[in-house]
């Protein structure tokens, strides 16, 4: 089967997407490199990452948390959202038990300090420093 008219195959472009969504991931990575309590999923040397999605977690000692990041950047018309709630937080799973870890529950923690930052493969260089830069301004008000 045959693209319509105008439209690219979307397995064509799948490399040039991904390459793309690994580029807003890097970028962001390099401009928060100075900020240890913005921490990062590692990729490891046996795996490739697509970040399809660029997540982080806000570190408690920021000043800032990461529901009050994303209101913030919505402020400035920057969507962000919360990584995924867990399972046993959803209305439907509500009536089973959940056993967390002795240490508390991780995804708990993660949807808690969590932030899915805006990654889009069309995203221009001037979008991303924009979200740094609010971003900068939180952390530095905080």
């Amino acid at each position: 089967a045959r693209a319509p008219a105008g439209r690219r195959d979307p397995l064509r472009v799948l490399d040039d997407r991904v390459t793309a969504r690994r580029a807003v991931f890097q970028a962001y990575l390099e401009a928060f490199k100075d900020i240890k309590d913005i921490l990062w999923m590692p990729e490891p040397s046996w795996s490739y990452s697509t970040h399809w999605l660029t997540a982080c977690t806000i570190s408690p000692t920021v000043g800032v948390s990461s529901s009050e990041l994303i209101r913030c950047l919505a402020g400035e018309l920057i969507e962000a959202r919360p990584l995924w709630k867990p399972m046993h937080a959803q209305p439907v799973f509500g009536r089973y038990r959940y056993f967390p870890d002795r240490d508390g529950s991780v995804s708990d923690r993660l949807f808690e300090q969590g932030i899915c930052l805006p990654s889009g493969s069309n995203m221009l260089e001037g979008q991303i420093q924009r979200i740094v830069s609010v971003i900068r301004k939180a952390i530095v008000k905080a």
